[in-house]
C-alpha cells in the first residue's frame, strides 16, 4: 500500500491533502498544470475575461486542480466534477481544511453531465484523465494497480478514450478564447495535438515539459 494512504495525506503543492483508495494520490508532476494555466492566461489578450470567469476541473479526485485554481485564480469561480462520490466527498474535505470550502462547488456526474448550465460559459477546462493504456494498468507498480481507482487510471485501449471525449465535447462548454488543458503520459502529446487539430475547434494546440523533460501537458484555446 502507498505509505500516503497508510497515512492518509499527502503534501501538493501549498496543500496538505487527504488521500484514501478513492482516489488517485495527487503527483508532484501535475502542480505543473496550474502554473501553465497561469501563464497562459498571462499571456492572453483575453486575460481578464480568463481570470474572472469560470474554471471546472474534470475527474478531481481529491480535488488538487481545483484547490490549485482556486488559489491561482482568486477572481474565479470553480467547479470540481467527478462520477465518484467517494471522491468528491475526500475533495470536499480537503477544500474546506484548506481554506477554499467556498470557493469551489462539486458536482456529481461524468465529465461534462452536470454542466448543462454553463454550456458556451466556461473560460476553462482542466483535466488529468485517465491516460493509460488499459494493456498497461495490471503492469504498473503494485501500488498504484493495486491500491489506486482504476478508473482514475484506465483510459482504454491505447489511452486516449477520455481525452478524445474531452477533445470533441468541451467546444459546446467552453467560451471562445477558452484555455482547455489535459495532463497526459510520455508519448501521448504528438497524438493529441493531432486530435485537437482534426476536430477544426481548437487554435494554438501545444505541449508543455514536466520536471523530467517529457511532454506531460498540452493545451489549446477554443476558437
Amino acid at each position: 500500500m502507498p505509505i500516503h494512504q497508510l497515512v492518509g495525506t499527502t503534501v501538493w503543492r501549498n496543500f496538505t491533502l487527504r488521500v484514501s483508495p478513492a482516489v488517485l494520490i495527487p503527483r508532484p508532476e501535475t502542480e505543473l498544470i496550474i502554473d501553465i494555466v497561469v501563464a497562459l492566461i498571462n499571456q492572453s489578450s483575453q486575460a481578464a475575461r480568463l481570470q474572472q470567469g469560470t474554471w471546472v476541473d474534470l475527474g478531481t479526485g481529491s480535488g488538487a486542480i481545483a484547490l490549485g485554481l482556486a488559489a491561482a485564480l482568486p477572481q474565479a469561480h470553480i467547479l470540481a466534477v467527478d462520477v465518484s462520490d467517494a471522491a468528491l466527498a475526500i475533495a470536499r474535505q480537503n477544500a474546506v481544511a484548506n481554506g477554499l470550502g467556498d470557493r469551489i462547488q462539486f458536482l456529481q456526474g461524468s465529465w461534462f453531465a452536470p454542466l448543462t448550465a454553463w454550456a458556451g460559459q466556461l473560460a476553462g477546462i482542466v483535466s488529468n484523465p485517465p491516460y493509460i493504456p488499459s494493456a498497461i494498468v495490471p503492469t504498473l507498480d503494485p501500488g498504484v494497480a493495486q491500491h489506486e481507482p482504476h478508473l482514475a487510471l484506465d483510459g482504454g485501449p491505447d489511452g486516449l478514450a477520455a481525452v478524445r471525449h474531452l477533445i470533441a465535447t468541451a467546444p459546446r462548454y467552453l467560451q471562445p478564447g477558452g484555455l482547455w488543458g489535459v495532463e497526459l503520459m510520455a508519448g501521448q502529446a504528438p497524438a493529441v495535438i493531432h486530435l485537437l487539430r482534426e476536430s477544426q475547434a481548437y487554435t494554438d494546440g501545444q505541449a508543455t515539459n514536466d520536471y523530467a523533460g517529457i511532454e506531460r501537458f498540452v493545451t489549446a484555446y477554443r476558437q
